[in-house]
């Protein structure tokens, strides 16, 4: 599930230029995460603790490069830089760095409990039906947000859906890759498929396909040879998108 939220919304943001939020609302998910874990909140009320703050974060890198007049990296920049400063703050008054705190930090898809499956389904389908519902104006925005504007979008309420669903999508991915791998799960399977893809429902299903393919392997290769489980699914993930680099360049050759 988490596999396949990553890669839908990778193409967008990656399209976009908006990659990077995913590394950005990771580190603000490190900061909610430290903060549930300070205050002794168990695991499956860690994550939807953490919602709030990462939405919070989410409408302020976009309030920031609307307000400030900055880019949106510059924006990601600020948000991401306060959020791992108070993840390391709230670390320390919390004792250190716990085994809890690294299991979100480099992923530990063992301590998934029954319960944070549930939650993780209930809010894939929500974040999957709106991708559904929103996706003519969400195609719109990422190739021409000026046009869409002019054609009646209202392109402000798209782009909160999107960085909404982006930032539930980090909070889920969290214990399956961790914090600090998940900006690559939302650009790899998505690049991999812009390059063989030759249109945009091509590539979004090519890119889930991708995706569930590096985490179902991911998990299998980790499990055979006792490697981290985030870790793997990333390498395979890389070997997907250098794999396509070259057919892509084969084909232009022929």
């Amino acid at each position: 599930m988490i596999a396949a939220l990553c890669s839908a919304l990778g193409v967008f943001l990656v399209l976009r230029r908006l990659s990077l939020i995913g590394d950005g609302l990771a580190h603000v998910t490190f900061g909610s995460v430290a903060l549930a874990l300070l205050l002794r909140f168990q695991s499956v009320y860690t994550a939807i603790a953490a919602i709030p703050c990462v939405l919070l974060s989410a409408f302020g890198i976009l309030k920031i490069a609307e307000k400030a007049r900055i880019y949106g990296d510059a924006a990601i920049g600020i948000v991401s830089s306060l959020g791992i400063a108070t993840g390391i703050m709230l670390a320390s008054l919390a004792g250190g760095f716990n085994v809890d705190l690294f299991s979100y930090l480099f992923g530990n898809i063992l301590a998934i409990s029954s319960e944070e499956l549930l939650v993780t389904a209930a809010l894939s389908f929500t974040v999957l039906l709106t991708i559904a519902l929103c996706y003519n104006d969400l195609l719109a925005i990422t190739f021409d947000e000026e046009l869409a504007a002019t054609s009646g979008i209202k392109v402000a309420r798209i782009n909160s859906v999107l960085v909404s669903l982006t930032a539930l999508t980090v909070v889920l991915a969290m214990k399956v890759v961790g914090i600090m791998l998940i900006s690559a799960l939302l650009i790899l399977p998505a690049t991999t498929a812009l390059q063989l893809a030759r249109g945009f429902k091509t590539a979004i299903l090519l890119a889930v396909t991708l995706g569930i393919a590096s985490v179902a392997g991911g998990i299998f290769i980790s499990f055979l040879l006792n490697l981290p489980t985030g870790a793997t699914i990333i390498f395979i993930s890389f070997i997907l998108f250098a794999a396509s680099f070259l057919i892509r360049k084969l084909r232009s050759l022929g």
